[in-house]
């Protein structure tokens, strides 16, 4: 035997070690970054991968691996499809345009077991409702747990309930809740069982907890929007934290009216959170409260709405807050997860998370303390309101760092000079009439711009952050909308007939989103063909549990939802019928003084956006410097782009970036998936999809070839609705 010399021994132990090295940080990166095994790709929401095999020198030969169809796409019914799927043990996990849930084969694209709500519902308190509307949110992903032994769940949430099922078959846990069903009702602290609640982003899972935020409605039949924790197990509610503070609680001093938290919701989470495991501490964003638009019964600042909150992810204690938006009038909430970077400031490296915004604004803050890490500073803004009791908040929070990355002021130097010059002129006379110039100009009678739009700036998809470069990518939106607010007060009377009577319930309970004179406007459809679709009682069903973007009208009588009926499926026959009305005593913070005419978009006469392109960017930010790296316009009209103008368009979705080099974004109204340089913005690839791919795209391997997916569900911005997942890979 030969004996091996000092030297070789310590050159041995050095190849074991690099070994050793070596394969924990590919394991490390593995659980990391190179899966998706979480909404977003991991739980600091940086929708990064590091993977590599596809790469600025080859995606160019990138071809359709496999495609998914659903089936259950509904054009009619405008049904979406914003999943950002999870991959899992080469399982591929995502829900279908009616909320079904199905597991795929990662690499081929074969269903393994598909998981419909509607024909597996366990809660009796349904029996003979409309499951069509009651499953008919828009889901945009789910969430997976562990044991690290056999017991592997799916969550999700269809409706008003969290459903967990068996990864392995899809078939419901019956020691979760009610045999697997939650309903998200429960435990919000008093009775909201008739009012709008469902979760359209999935939670996130911390140890055996399931944190779940919610989506309510945004108008004075809001329910709570408070943050609650699940027992993964069994389904039993953990903890809750009160997103509207009640007596004793912090933030409850920001309320003038102490008697609100019995009455308001909203402060909901609704865009998702990201959690920074190591110190078990859960990132929240939160919504507005509601009303969106008309705040003179919520005097004072607010809060916990329109906050970035840090809370302890074992018992749900509040660790410190940041608000982005004082006593919101404009439903500027935080539209996404706050991503969590690594910084570099003045030499020393920081700790922080980085929140984009609908306005345009980029808030970084310490993830430890919540203190800004550049300055932010408080502005006067306009305080002055036309709508009696409106008590608009003086100071609006400003970063200092980085510069905004959209638009923030429309003036007639900014209108769209593309179109034909009576046109151009019908825009300047148009808003010669609104207040403009300021992005916090309350709202009025007159009608107020909102631009950046209700839907950002940025929006739900959220941004990407490569963590190698500190460079933060957000795609946006840059498209004006006009708040017009009226009265909406209702006079006692003593009887009316259904017409005259379904006319003042429109005007108070549906024109805000369906527009005055029913013909929709923004995301929401038109009512004037709605009795081709529906008779009297299924729209009844229709209103009574609410359908995608639309909440559940059950604080209104079955006679004042016939009423509705009849003047919107124009019911001849029972439009002239007497109408009893009902002396109620009012609710003061159900009835509200203002309503406003719609979600309209300021537009062209020809529907085109009403300010100059770019319609749509795509700006890569390197949060170290400030500084934009580059910007690009991002989608394309194709009457436009016939003529070489490259207009971009509203987008919904996020991107992903990877260590291939590449950032990867659908989210366009033109049907495209592209594929840039990530470090100088160069467009290198892009493919047809069969519909919009308004959702994020997931990254992810299976024996060792890169597959890119995403979802192709349309349905907004007056699209196709589509039912297909599309998977791309190299040849």
């Amino acid at each position: 035997m030969k004996c091996l010399k000092s030297s070789d021994y310590q050159i041995c132990w050095l190849l074991v070690l690099l070994s050793i090295l070596h394969a924990s940080c590919k394991q490390g990166n593995k659980d990391a970054y190179e899966g998706w095994t979480v909404y977003g790709g991991t739980k600091d929401a940086r929708h990064y991968s590091s993977l590599a095999a596809i790469d600025t020198s080859n995606v160019g030969q990138l071809r359709v691996a496999w495609t998914y169809r659903t089936g259950d796409a509904d054009t009619a019914l405008h049904t979406q499809l914003q999943c950002n799927p999870i991959v899992i043990d080469d399982m591929l996990y995502g829900t279908t345009p009616k909320m079904k849930l199905f597991a795929l084969h990662a690499a081929t694209g074969q269903q393994a077991w598909v998981f419909d709500p509607a024909t597996n519902i366990r809660p009796a308190t349904n029996a003979g409702a409309n499951l069509a509307a009651l499953f008919s949110n828009t889901g945009r992903g789910l969430t997976y747990w562990t044991d690290g032994k056999d017991d592997k769940r799916v969550f999700y949430t269809a409706g008003p309930y969290l459903i967990c099922l068996n990864a392995a078959d899809g078939s419901p846990v019956p020691a979760f809740g009610n045999k697997g069903w939650v309903d998200l009702h429960d435990g919000l602290g008093f009775d909201v069982k008739d009012r709008f609640i469902t979760s359209n982003t999935p939670g996130i899972i911390y140890k055996d907890l399931l944190i779940v935020g919610s989506r309510v409605a945004e108008d004075a039949t809001a329910a709570p929007g408070h943050i609650r924790a699940y027992d993964v197990h069994t389904g039993a509610i953990k903890w809750v934290f009160h997103t509207i503070p009640q007596p004793g609680e912090a933030g409850y001093d920001t309320w003038e009216d102490k008697e609100a938290w019995k009455h308001l919701g909203g402060a909901n989470c609704w865009a998702g959170m990201s959690l920074e495991e190591e110190t078990g501490t859960v990132f929240v964003p939160t919504g507005s409260i509601a009303s969106d638009f008309y705040g003179g019964k919520r005097p004072g600042q607010n809060l916990f709405g329109d906050c970035i909150l840090a809370l302890d992810a074992a018992t749900g204690k509040r660790i410190w807050h940041f608000q982005t938006v004082h006593h919101d009038l404009w439903d500027r909430d935080p539209p996404g997860a706050p991503v969590l970077v690594n910084l570099t400031k003045d030499g020393q490296k920081i700790k922080a998370l980085a929140q984009t915004t609908k306005t345009g604004f980029i808030y970084l803050l310490d993830r430890a303390s919540g203190k800004p890490v550049y300055p932010v500073e408080e502005h006067p803004v306009p305080t002055t309101s036309e709508l009696a009791g409106e008590q608009p908040f003086p100071t609006q929070p400003y970063p200092t760092f980085p510069r905004p990355f959209v638009r923030q002021s429309l003036t007639v130097a900014d209108l769209n000079d593309l179109v034909s010059d009576s046109s151009y002129q019908d825009l300047k006379q148009r808003l010669a009439g609104y207040r403009t110039g300021y992005i916090f100009n309350p709202p009025s009678k007159q009608g107020t711009v909102i631009f950046p739009g209700f839907d950002g700036g940025a929006e739900w998809g959220g941004p990407a952050y490569d963590p190698g470069t500190g460079i933060l990518y957000v795609n946006a939106n840059e498209m004006p909308w006009i708040l017009t607010m009226i009265e909406a007060k209702e006079t006692s009377r003593k009887e009316e007939n259904y017409i005259t009577a379904g006319k003042r319930l429109y005007k108070s309970n549906c024109m805000a989103c369906h527009g005055p004179e029913r013909q929709g406007g923004g995301n929401y459809p038109s009512l004037l063909a709605a009795n081709k679709k529906y008779n009297q009682e299924t729209f009844h069903q229709l209103i009574s549990a609410g359908r995608g973007m639309m909440p559940a009208f059950n604080q209104l009588t079955d006679q004042e939802k016939d009423a509705i009926a009849s003047f919107i499926l124009d019911m001849k026959g029972k439009q002239s019928q007497k109408f009893v009305f009902e002396d109620k005593t009012a609710d003061s913070y159900l009835h509200l003084p203002y309503t406003n005419t719609g979600y309209n978009k300021f537009l062209t006469k020809e529907g085109y956006p009403a300010v100059k392109p770019p319609w749509g960017t795509l700006t890569a930010i390197n949060l170290n410097t400030g500084e934009f790296v580059w910007k690009n316009t991002l989608g394309d009209y194709p009457a436009f782009k016939a003529k070489g103008i490259h207009t971009g368009t509203e987008n919904y979705g996020g991107p992903v970036v990877t260590a291939g080099g590449l950032l990867f974004i659908a989210a366009t109204r033109d049907n495209k998936m592209r594929a840039f340089n990530k470090s100088n913005g160069k467009l290198l690839w892009e493919a047809e999809l069969p519909a919009s791919g308004f959702a994020t795209p997931a990254v992810y391997s299976v024996n060792g070839k890169q597959y890119v997916v995403i979802a192709c569900g349309g349905g907004k911005l007056k699209t196709i609705s589509g039912d297909a997942y599309v998977a791309f890979a190299l040849p």
